[in-house]
């Protein structure tokens, strides 16, 4: 397969991140089988840069009150945040899933906490618009605050329901309550990295 037709398949295998979660989740699982057509490794890179996208611009709109420094710093920023967040809560869900019985191997693990990652991502593209209009007609901490508090919930609810969807497809017969608390600590890290990097000064 050629390198244009492998980003092809692995914008394509996003979309079915997006859609079909569980679906991309389950081919990557059994990607050695014959039968079963697999996603490309790449998609591991478009799911970054997708994640990478949503975080930007909506660190660019979180600040845009205090003008193009603060934007500038949003936009800086958010990707450092949620990517520490990430950095520091994975090994948790790989090393503690593992001593509990699961079965998955490291790529299939990291394949669904970056799916869930890249679709929190793009519920804050879609929530942009939200962020922007409060913004621009109600400029007031107190406003801002809110804002942000209702859109960081409802993308913690979409990941959540993404990350545990996920990882039932993938291990049926397991509990779904370490993942549920792996997803807390997540929550928890970012909130705390968040406030040290000064994200949350409206």
């Amino acid at each position: 397969m050629s390198a244009t037709a492998t980003v092809r398949q692995s914008i394509r295998d996003v979309g079915m991140a997006i859609r079909r979660p569980e679906e991309l989740a389950v081919q990557w699982r059994d990607r050695d089988r014959e039968e079963t057509t697999s996603p490309s490794w790449m998609v591991f890179i478009v799911l970054l840069l997708n994640a990478l996208a949503g975080t930007v611009a909506y660190g660019m709109i979180m600040h845009m009150h205090r003008g193009a420094s603060g934007m500038a710093e949003g936009a800086m920023l958010m990707p450092v945040t949620t990517g520490l967040a990430w950095l520091l809560a994975f090994p948790a869900l790989y090393i503690i899933n593992s001593m509990l019985g699961s079965r998955l191997d490291f790529t299939t693990t990291t394949l669904a906490a970056s799916v869930t990652v890249s679709f929190g991502a793009t519920a804050m593209l879609a929530s942009i618009p939200i962020t922007w209009f409060f913004s621009l007609a109600l400029p007031f901490t107190a406003v801002h605050w809110a804002v942000n508090l209702v859109v960081f919930t409802g993308v913690a609810i979409c990941m959540s329901d993404v990350f545990l969807r996920i990882m039932k497809a993938l291990e049926p017969r397991r509990s779904s309550f370490y993942a549920f608390v792996w997803l807390l600590l997540l929550s928890a890290i970012g909130m705390q990295l968040f406030w040290l990097f000064g994200l949350l000064n409206f």
